[in-house]
């Protein structure tokens, strides 16, 4: 960890909603003028798509059903452990992108003068000196393996985690509409993934500050076959803060800001779902503008 340096990460699994809570930040670092350095997880897989692929064809030929995303084999926590050290202790460190469509690669083609394609990644590059924070989100900001520990290394830790039955839902809408898999492949990445999900990604939340839990109020009960994604006024979110006294959480203030919102104990309070995306901002806010003001430049 380091005042002068600061990291924040945010992490979830795939379709669970990180991008919610990173637009949030962003809003933060554009209304205080916070220039983050921006670190997208999926830069650290340690196989491009082609490789991942032959990978899981490789180990299910091996009896090995269980090859994923979400666990160390595919994942480059040296280099991600490595960055975080490198940014707290000097604010530099090296990143790259992985590039995720035509579109992305056209726009990094066209900044560093490449040829990448969809599928995988930049070469490495420096971050750019004079930011204020790492942000990083993704699927291992909070990652802690016997080899390496790169939640030591973040000073403010969010968890963005719906109950399963909708992550399912989620993921399974936003993968057959966005890019076209069927619902049995879905389903069979899912299984794939659980031990690595179980070992790897739910253990994270236990070492987040802060963790938004999005918990649907119509029935989930059969994700599989969910014809439409809970609506945010279908739902409450579940605010868990690991130690308040951390970030100085006025609970009082925070009941009269968000409308409908209550405590459950003495550490969570739940607020409508239509409202996550405004308790993010009222709650993040002042924390990170706290973080600022301890760099003491």
């Amino acid at each position: 960890m380091s005042k002068k340096h600061p990291i924040v990460a945010v992490t979830g699994s795939s379709g669970a909603g990180t991008t919610t809570v990173k637009r949030a930040f962003e809003h933060i670092f554009f209304r205080d003028g916070f220039k983050a350095a921006i670190i997208e997880g999926d830069s650290f897989h340690s196989l491009n798509r082609m490789e991942f692929r032959e990978a899981v064809k490789k180990a299910e030929a091996e009896g090995d059903t269980n090859f994923s995303h979400f666990g160390p084999n595919a994942n480059d926590f040296a280099s991600l452990e490595t960055l975080f050290r490198s940014y707290g202790e000097s604010g530099t460190g090296k990143k790259r992108y992985y590039i995720h469509s035509a579109e992305e690669a056209e726009f990094h083609n066209g900044r560093l003068s490449l040829n990448v394609k969809a599928g995988e990644f930049t070469p490495w590059e420096d971050i750019k000196a004079g930011t204020d924070l790492l942000f990083y989100e993704g699927l291992h900001g909070l990652t802690c393996t016997k080899e390496h520990n790169v939640a030591q290394h973040v000073d403010l830790g969010v968890g963005v985690v719906p109950i399963v039955n909708l992550e399912w839902i989620q993921k399974i809408h936003r993968d057959n509409a966005e890019r076209g898999y069927s619902a049995e492949a879905i389903i069979d990445t899912i299984l794939r993934r659980m031990p690595d999900y179980i070992n790897y990604i739910t253990p994270q939340f236990s070492r987040t500050d802060i963790n938004f839990q999005r918990v649907a109020t119509v029935d989930t009960s059969n994700p599989f076959i969910a014809r439409d994604i809970p609506t945010p006024d279908e739902s409450f979110v579940v605010i868990r803060f690991r130690n308040p006294k951390k970030f100085n959480v006025d609970f009082p203030k925070l009941l009269a800001m968000l409308d409908g919102s209550f405590m459950s104990r003495r550490n969570t309070i739940v607020v409508p779902g239509g409202r996550m995306g405004l308790s993010m901002e009222i709650i993040l806010q002042p924390i990170i503008e706290q973080m600022m003001e301890e760099r003491g430049l």
